[in-house]
């Protein structure tokens, strides 16, 4: 990808800053958002999410929609284009992640950024596809452990809580990861994408900006994922070329719009969205502080922006349906 151009002095420091603080999730400004070990009736310790009861309501209400509407018979795709657009409106919050403590699994539907308003989405339309999801909704806990358990699975490495570095912090890797497991097949190489040659160590470069990076081991695994991210095929396609493959994309196929500044792989993220014909990004942006639909088609959001130079496309799959039942039982 194209290099950014210089930036003199202290500005240079604050764009960096800032691209660290949105796109990676940086510390929050208030500790609304927990996350606990829970330790249950048998004694196990298991890395579990903290749910509210404005998070349950909304999830509630979103899942009992959407299995009114029938959509648990539609492609996983077609829901997350459905379910996302639901999502409209809701609050632009980043370092919703970024917790004290232990990592662990962070449940907030109240405020997204752009990596996890695709996460949720996604963890939400296979929760709705999954047979026997009406009936689990009625049991709270057993209906939050088999959320979690999906969303652990698009997060995390091997779908595994293990540490701060188990966090697919690089979207490169996280469409790699999922697209190994196959949650997503990242259609990119397909659409007749290019290898991007620059290295990745954004993370790695600035551990400053990151509160766990003060932990030696932490930024020991992160340079081992930076490493395997830099000598990897990393396929996209050039924004020049979106056009031409236009009409490859789907509903609710994940977008990821790469980046122009140095080690760094992804700049923001979002959902293809057809509307009247034109293809649409459904998002959570920085600017318009809101989840919403990009006002112009993708291919013109993209090449507008400086800061991003082309998209990874990666299509959520539909796996055989799961059986809703309690990730914990047993």
């Amino acid at each position: 990808m194209r290099m950014p151009p210089l930036v003199p002095g202290s500005l240079a420091i604050v764009v960096v800053m800032l691209t660290a603080l949105v796109l990676f999730r940086s510390p929050p400004t208030s500790h609304t958002d927990v996350a606990v070990a829970d330790l249950d009736e048998a004694g196990d310790t298991r890395d579990r999410g903290f749910w509210n009861e404005e998070d349950w309501s909304i999830f509630e209400t979103k899942v009992s929609w959407a299995l009114g509407q029938g959509l648990d018979t539609l492609s996983v795709g077609a829901v997350m284009a459905k379910i996302g657009r639901s999502f409209v409106g809701t609050a632009y919050v980043p370092g919703t992640l970024e917790v004290e403590g232990p990592e662990s699994l962070v449940i907030n539907f109240r405020g997204l950024d752009c990596v996890t308003f695709v996460e949720n989405v996604f963890a939400m339309s296979r929760f709705v596809r999954a047979a026997g999801a009406g009936t689990l909704l009625g049991d709270r806990k057993s209906a939050e452990d088999f959320y979690e358990s999906i969303l652990s699975e698009h997060r995390y490495r091997n779908g595994q809580v293990n540490g701060y570095a188990s966090r697919l912090h690089y979207f490169s890797d996280w469409v790699g990861d999922n697209h190994r497991r196959g949650l997503v097949r990242d259609i990119s190489r397909e659409l007749h994408g290019i290898v991007d040659t620059e290295a990745v160590d954004f993370m790695s470069t600035h551990t400053d900006a990151y509160a766990q990076l003060v932990d030696m081991s932490n930024i020991s695994l992160i340079k081992g994922t930076e490493e395997r991210l830099s000598a990897a095929d990393r396929v996209y396609l050039p924004e020049d070329r979106i056009n031409e493959v236009v009409q490859e994309i789907h509903d609710g196929d994940i977008i990821a719009a790469t980046s122009t500044l140095a080690g760094l792989d992804v700049a923001h993220t979002g959902l293809a969205l057809w509307i009247d014909g034109t293809l649409h990004l459904l998002h959570a942006p920085l600017v318009g502080e809101a989840v919403q639909i990009s006002e112009t088609s993708l291919a013109e959001r993209i090449n507008k922006i400086e800061g991003q130079d082309g998209i990874i496309i990666a299509r959520p799959q539909d796996q055989p349906r799961r059986e809703a039942t309690s990730a914990r039982e047993g």
